[in-house]
This record gives structure tokens, C-alpha cells and sequence, in this order.
């Protein structure tokens, strides 16, 4: 069935007559049962996360925990939770955003000071989400690739996208804007 959708969305006719949702049909239809647990919503429609590796986890788990043990009481480090953007609702790998557990009781987070996205087997898709996360002004945006040995550093939101890219090699570290004295060995994270 997934086959069949794809080859009809291959047709720009086809493909202009779906019917996006809107983040609150969403959330009401998530409510009520219709939304699988494992889904992001992204410009409007609805697609299946991803199934992770251990490589993928592990590298998750070493992200959330050096954040984590440096993050102070003013960000909380979130891990595959939603942040609800104007037409999408993405679960990152990784986010550090500004404020509390009880800040967020009754409602997501708009935006985040950092996202990082561990991408093994969903480049394309989290290359999508780049314009999705700087549309909603989060600060900086860390796609992390494995298999190239390196990470993309997107800095510099706005309407348009991040105006700042720069790659990190293995032999590099990473530094979060938002936890500037924590330094991240990109040979130890990606070991």
C-alpha cells in the first residue's frame, strides 16, 4: 500500500490534491486514537518515524547524556519528544530547549535552542526539516551523519532557512551555543 501512495504523490496532479492537517487536527486525531504513536507530522502530513539502530541509539544516548550533565536549571534536554512548528510537529533525536518541565504542562515547545538529528538512514528527510526548524526560529541545528564521519552545524535562522552552515569532521568537536562550555569529541560521540 505505502508503494501504491508513493507512486501516486510521483504525479504533480495527483500530489495537489492531498489534503494536508493542520498541528490541531493532528493533535485531536492523535487524541482520539487515529495518529500512530510512531509518526511526525512535517508541512502538513503525516509520515512514520523512522525504526532506530543500536548505532543510531547509542550515539542519541551519548548526545543526551553530555548535554544532559551539562545543561543548567534555565534548559531541559529532551529526547524524541514534539516540538510543534506552524504546519508541523517534529520529534527530533535530540533538543535542548529553553525553560522547564513545567513550563511545557499544557502545551509543546514553539521552538528549541538546539536540535540534533542522528541521520543514518533519513538524510533527506532531516535536511527537510532544516527550513521546518529554522522557520521556527531554532537557534542551531546539528545533523549528525554517522557514515560520513562528520556533522552539519546550522546556525543563523530566519524565514528563508539557516543563512550559516558549517561541517565538523571527525577529528573536530562540537560546542552548543546554548552550553558553551561543553565541548563534544565528534571521535568519541560517533566510536
Amino acid at each position: 500500500m505505502l508503494a501504491a501512495m508513493h507512486s501516486l504523490l510521483e504525479h504533480p496532479a495527483l500530489r495537489g490534491q492531498v489534503i494536508p492537517l493542520t498541528v490541531e487536527a493532528y493533535h485531536t486525531l492523535g487524541e482520539m486514537g487515529f495518529i500512530e504513536e510512531k509518526s511526525e507530522l512535517i508541512h502538513g502530513f503525516i509520515l512514520a518515524k523512522m525504526p532506530k539502530s543500536p548505532r543510531h541509539r547509542t550515539i542519541c544516548q551519548r548526545l543526551v547524556d553530555a548535554l544532559r550533565a551539562a545543561a543548567g536549571l534555565e534548559v531541559s534536554v529532551w529526547q524524541e519528544q514534539p516540538i510543534t512548528c506552524h504546519d508541523s510537529e517534529l520529534e527530533p533525536d535530540v533538543a535542548v530547549v529553553r525553560g522547564t518541565l513545567a513550563d511545557f504542562a499544557a502545551k509543546h515547545p514553539a521552538t528549541a535552542a538546539l536540535v540534533i538529528e542522528v541521520s543514518i538512514s533519513t538524510l533527506e528527510r532531516d535536511l527537510e526539516k532544516a527550513a521546518i526548524y529554522a522557520g521556527a526560529g531554532v537557534e542551531e541545528y546539528w545533523i549528525i551523519r554517522p557514515d560520513e564521519h562528520a556533522a552539519d552545524i546550522y546556525t543563523l535562522p530566519g524565514p528563508d532557512g539557516y543563512s550559516a552552515v558549517r561541517r565538523v569532521e571527525l577529528a573536530d568537536t562540537l560546542t552548543p551555543a546554548v552550553l558553551p562550555s561543553l565541548v563534544i569529541r565528534m571521535a568519541e560521540l560517533l566510536a
